[in-house]
């Protein structure tokens, strides 16, 4: 009577591989999907909702005119009327305003590009058009113009763009390759980066690409406090998160961020989820943070230095509670793989395979 022995050939290494890959796709994925939601729902129509416009000049013509303009619009414009050019400046310098008509034989717009060129071009296109009616070229005067480097007033925006990227990506390598240092450390390691990304970008901003012809100490100032709190929140969500913090900063500071910024599309020009974010978002504090500060002569500065700040305090507190989490995670593990006179030293996951996975962290980060 013979016998048959059944050998098991245990898991299949390839199965396991598959699903280590798989199980990565999924961040690519969630951002591929999270990127297109945001930037398409952002930027792929955009059209004016509440815009500001004055009308310059007062009596019943006037008056005609901006009451036609804001039926005609309907909702798209918000027309007022004020009494003299002077009026009409200011409230472009204080950006109330994104465009004066000023009627007349040779009725001239003014602007402000430097306040946003996208929303300057959708007030002048429609200008345009009453002034063709009025068989009249129309004279456009921009009474904030942007430097010389950034003649489509757009250069903020792709600084915003580098300076967080450089931010973002360092979240990863200080938060997994530096885990096993001490939080307050990991926090010294944040603001040392967020410096030097800062000057990185106030670089960019002057004498590499002269996006700002003055005042780069304040630009520089506004990137740091930026670029600090992008570091300091990534580090301290590290800490809940751990390889999910990727997507986690891209979703906080790429996809809701940039496209709330008003680098491209005031929120004037967009749906108003992105318009809302515009308030207190911390890209949006940097951008208008820089055009107040460069262009109209410190206007509402003060605002987005609040909001920056805020997000600064945000990222300390997180890392203040992270490091009080971490400090209980250790004191729990200790007391857990402390030898047992019954079982001995228990199994802990060895150096070698902590330190895959840290890579493995790095490599999504800063690839993407």
């Amino acid at each position: 009577m013979s016998s048959e022995v059944t050998v098991s050939s245990g898991p299949n290494p390839t199965t396991g591989a598959l699903r280590h890959v798989l199980g990565h796709l999924l961040t690519p994925l969630l951002m591929c999907l999270g990127m297109g939601l945001a930037y398409l729902g952002a930027f792929h129509a955009p059209e004016p909702h509440d815009l500001r416009v004055d009308i310059v000049g007062s009596g019943p013509t006037t008056q005609v005119l901006a009451q036609t303009l804001q039926d005609e619009a309907a909702g798209a414009l918000d027309v007022r009327t004020v009494p003299d050019r002077a009026t009409a400046a200011t409230a472009l310098a204080r950006q109330d305003s994104y465009g004066a008509y000023i009627p007349g034989d040779h009725p001239e717009l003014l602007v402000a590009s430097a306040s946003s060129d996208t929303s300057a071009m959708a007030v002048e296109k429609v200008f345009t058009r009453v002034a063709a009616g009025q068989d009249a070229p129309l004279k456009v005067t921009d009474l904030a113009p942007t430097a010389s480097g950034d003649p489509t007033g757009q250069g903020v925006f792709f600084l915003l763009v580098a300076v967080s990227i450089g931010a973002y990506a360092s979240v990863a390598v200080i938060g997994a390759a530096g885990a096993a240092l001490p939080m307050r450390v990991r926090a010294l390691l944040a603001a040392g980066t967020s410096l030097v990304v800062s000057l990185i970008g106030t670089l960019f901003a002057g004498p590499v690409f002269h996006l700002v012809d003055h005042g780069l100490a304040g630009v520089w100032a506004l990137s740091w406090l930026y670029a600090a709190g992008i570091l300091l929140i990534g580090i301290g969500l590290h800490t809940y998160l751990r390889r999910w913090t990727t997507l986690g900063v891209m979703v906080l500071f790429v996809m809701l961020n940039f496209t709330s910024s008003g680098g491209i599309y005031r929120p004037e020009l967009q749906p108003g989820f992105f318009g809302s974010l515009h308030a207190f978002w911390n890209g949006a504090g940097l951008v208008e943070g820089i055009r107040g500060h460069v262009y109209f002569d410190g206007h509402g500065l003060g605002g987005n230095v609040l909001v920056l700040a805020l997000w600064f305090l945000a990222g300390v507190l997180l890392v203040t509670l992270a490091g009080r989490t971490e400090a209980r995670r250790t004191a729990l593990a200790t007391a857990r793989t402390a030898p047992s006179p019954t079982h001995g030293q228990p199994e802990e996951k060895t150096a070698e395979t902590a330190d895959e996975e840290r890579e493995e962290e790095m490599e999504e980060a800063v690839a993407v």
